[in-house]
């Protein structure tokens, strides 16, 4: 039976009615509660080596538990991201990192390129004299982050289709109420593994959710239906991440076979300013001198007794430690310290 109205009630207004009548209806139910991410993402905030701020909801530690690098994801989850003009989460977890101070972030990523680049320029002898770059500086990783991400925004109903559905084909216009009730979920995981073994000691998931109440479009030529705007994925995605970095941070603080002894942020920050920088030799590496006549020597000291002198062509063996800018070495004809600045691999 067709439906009819009287000269009162026009359909715009009995459109208006439903979309009012709907959206309180699901905001009674509480459907449209933000779950995370309201006003702004909930990664935010500040970090240097004295703490942080304005990090609310964050887990934090008293004394970092090892020294962490976060890596990239697979491209996959990137390409994911760039749909909805989002970046890499990287920058995100590690400010989350710093701000917990439950591990120590050294950096893997696009700036370790310019970390190696100065070496180079000091090793080419282009670096300000005493500016103290080379190696042995570097804080090793104790453990690596591998962050993914998998997010989905489906429509579950909607305001838009009931209307739509009342009138049908009579009135197609009112299909311009667009949208419905939008649901949105995160869902992001981190695996973390021993860098030396490269076991996989740990591994969490997070995950957020929001119920978005959207309607839009023109209604019966201009008319339009207020309501909320679409959710940013953006902040659906940080609360996740959140969530699952302090999921993290539990299984290692709750496993003390998995706790590295690391110093503070501060003091590492020092040390880092205070470390010699020199050549980064292992034990059993071949040597060989830059120049003629270096000289072998019987303790670690320029005053040591000369045990032999070396020719540019001779090879020694590192068989033991550094110390004060000498390396313990096997010679052609004996076993003593050279310099060094004056050796290099062959």
């Amino acid at each position: 039976m067709p439906i009819t109205f009287s000269s009162r009630v026009t359909i715009g207004a009995l459109c208006a009615s439903l979309v009012a009548s709907a959206a309180h209806a699901q905001s009674v139910k509480g459907v449209t509660k933000t779950k995370q991410g309201e006003g702004g993402s909930v990664v935010q905030g500040a970090a240097g080596t004295d703490g942080s701020a304005g990090d609310n909801g964050l887990e934090h530690c008293d004394k970092p538990m090892g020294a962490l690098a976060v890596v990239e994801p697979q491209h996959e989850v990137l390409l994911a991201l760039s749909r909805y003009k989002l970046s890499s989460p990287v920058s995100l977890i590690r400010l989350m990192v710093q701000q917990s101070n439950c591990f120590i972030v050294v950096e893997r990523g696009a700036g370790m390129q310019n970390m190696m680049q100065e070496r180079q320029l000091a090793d080419a002898g282009q670096a300000r004299q005493n500016s103290n770059i080379g190696g042995g500086q570097m804080v090793a990783a104790d453990f690596i982050l591998t962050p993914a991400v998998v997010f989905s925004e489906g429509n579950s109903g909607g305001v838009g289709a009931t209307v739509g559905g009342l009138f049908g084909k009579k009135i197609p216009l009112v299909g311009g109420v667009a949208g419905g009730l939008k649901f949105q979920e995160a869902q992001t995981s981190m695996l973390v593994a021993d860098s030396r073994s490269g076991v996989q000691v740990a591994a969490a998931e997070g995950s957020t959710k929001k119920a978005d109440f959207r309607l839009g479009g023109a209604l019966l030529g201009g008319v339009s239906a207020g309501g909320y705007g679409n959710t940013n994925e953006g902040k659906i995605i940080a609360a996740a991440l959140m969530d699952n970095y302090n999921n993290v941070v539990g299984v290692v603080r709750n496993d003390a076979s998995l706790q590295r002894n690391v110093g503070s942020l501060k003091q590492e920050a020092a040390a880092g300013g205070t470390t010699k920088a020199g050549a980064v030799f292992s034990e059993g590496d071949v040597l060989g001198p830059k120049i003629a006549n270096v000289r072998l020597l019987a303790q670690p000291t320029d005053t040591g007794k000369v045990l032999a002198t070396l020719g540019k062509a001779d090879e020694v063996v590192v068989i033991g430690s550094e110390k004060d800018g000498y390396i313990n070495v096997q010679g052609p004809t004996a076993t003593g310290w050279v310099k060094i600045a004056l050796v290099q691999r062959h």
